[in-house]
């Protein structure tokens, strides 16, 4: 029995859909190509915006001020760095706005890259006058604190609003020292609490009463001769509970500043009683605006990704006008 040879199959070989398989070949390559370059040309960002090196966020700098050492900030400072930041909180000497200024300008120095400065209480007069003249400054922050213009003192300052319990709450005590003598400032131990951190427990504040540390008399009524704010950006956290400095004080300060401002209701150490919230701020600080949506940390990767696909879309157009010229090819041979 003859047996009829199978029909020929058609070939897949030569065409697909009538395409020639070579046409294919060269636009897959194209296309590869230019979606390879495409991919090649995104920058590397991460998540929260910065270089995948992490170079481009600021470091961020905490002075602490009157009646307190940098321990006042250990909550914000392991914060900023679970989410990155280098962060350095040096000692504030406590003997002066000059002569502390001075000091943190000189830290501020040896610091590369930008900066976003925050003071608390006295601190801020310090940075206020510390910022003058560094490029690398980009931000101010106030966490319930003086913010001097020039020609006005802490201590000046302290009289010009009613709501501060701090000057009868004061023990003055003398010193002497290499450079001569004068008087220190402290709180009084039974004020301290209701006075400088009455939203903290009790057993908390009579260990920071012990352990503060006072400020020089002279200093605290000294002039600032710069006001950095006038010219840089600043954040401003009024704390609306605060017995030290009266809010009234704060407002006024953040309102002439022109500073985003954000009031909670906190003791003067809004920074120890409310953390998440004086973080917050720091790295709205950090990145240049107080209104940040909650996802613009992935703003920069969502424009790498948009060029991303315009750059692959155009590979695809590339790709299926080469598909039409081979067919206008093809039907033109016959």
């Amino acid at each position: 029995m003859a047996v009829s040879p199978p029909s020929a199959a058609p070939s897949n070989r030569r065409r697909i859909s009538g395409i020639p398989l070579t046409a294919l070949r060269r636009t897959g390559a194209l296309t590869l190509a230019l979606a390879t370059t495409a991919l090649c040309a995104a920058p590397a960002v991460a998540a929260d915006g910065s270089g995948s090196d992490g170079r481009a966020k600021p470091t961020v700098v905490l002075v602490h001020g009157a009646f307190a050492d940098a321990s006042g900030w250990n909550d914000v400072v392991e914060r900023l760095q679970h989410h990155g930041y280098n962060v350095v909180a040096p000692p504030n000497p406590l003997r002066g706005v000059g002569n502390d200024s001075t000091y943190v300008a000189s830290v501020l120095k040896s610091i590369e890259g930008p900066i976003v400065l925050a003071g608390h209480s006295y601190g801020g007069a310090v940075i206020s006058q510390a910022a003058a003249g560094n490029p690398n400054v980009k931000a101010l922050v106030y966490i319930s604190a003086f913010m001097p213009d020039v020609g006005e003192s802490p201590a000046g300052l302290s009289g010009k609003f009613p709501g501060s319990e701090l000057q009868p709450a004061l023990r003055p005590v003398p010193y002497t020292d290499a450079h001569g003598s004068g008087s220190d400032l402290y709180i009084k131990n039974d004020k301290f609490h209701s006075v400088f951190a009455a939203d903290l427990s009790t057993a908390q504040t009579k260990v920071m009463a012990v352990e503060q540390r006072p400020v020089a008399a002279a200093g605290f009524a000294e002039k600032a001769t710069a006001a950095a704010w006038k010219t840089i950006p600043s954040w401003f956290v009024v704390a609306k509970n605060d017995k030290a400095i009266a809010p009234d004080l704060e407002r006024f300060e953040a309102r002439r500043a022109k500073s985003r401002t954000i009031e909670i209701n906190s003791s003067h150490v809004a920074m120890m009683s409310h953390p998440d919230t004086v973080t917050k701020v720091l790295r709205e600080a950090a990145s240049g605006s107080a209104d940040r949506p909650a996802l613009a940390a992935t703003g920069t990767r969502t424009k790498a990704l948009a060029g991303l696909g315009g750059l692959a879309s155009a590979a695809l157009l590339a790709g299926t006008a080469l598909v039409v010229t081979s067919r206008k090819r093809r039907s033109a041979g016959g």
